[in-house]
């Protein structure tokens, strides 16, 4: 099979770009809250065992991982849409020479 000089491709299509996005923040978002909670479960029982006393975990949702989870949510936000608004530009720019090669063949 030969690859073909004909092939394309595809147009950068701007309006996938915040959900893209949104998607990953999500994702990332979810991810860390889990990850952040499991940990703060931990050291929450850790602590309690520690002074002898019964463990509230309310601590490890309200002060652990709902805040670290917004911290990274906020962080993804706004370096996944840089990243994607540089890939963006950079397809716009590589779609543009490739016209201009093969105007120019």
């Amino acid at each position: 099979m030969t690859v073909s000089a004909e092939t394309e491709s595809p147009k950068p299509r701007w309006y996938l770009i915040p959900l893209r996005v949104l998607l990953v923040t999500v994702v990332v978002s979810l991810l860390s809250f889990a990850i952040s909670l499991l940990l703060g479960i931990c050291a929450v029982l850790l602590a309690a065992k520690l002074h002898h006393i019964q463990p509230d975990l309310r601590i490890a949702y309200r002060f652990i991982a709902a805040p670290a989870a917004g911290v990274v949510a906020a962080i993804i936000l706004v370096s996944a849409s840089f990243m994607e608004i540089r890939h963006y530009r950079r397809l716009k720019v590589l779609q543009r020479i490739e016209g201009q090669i093969g105007r120019s063949a």
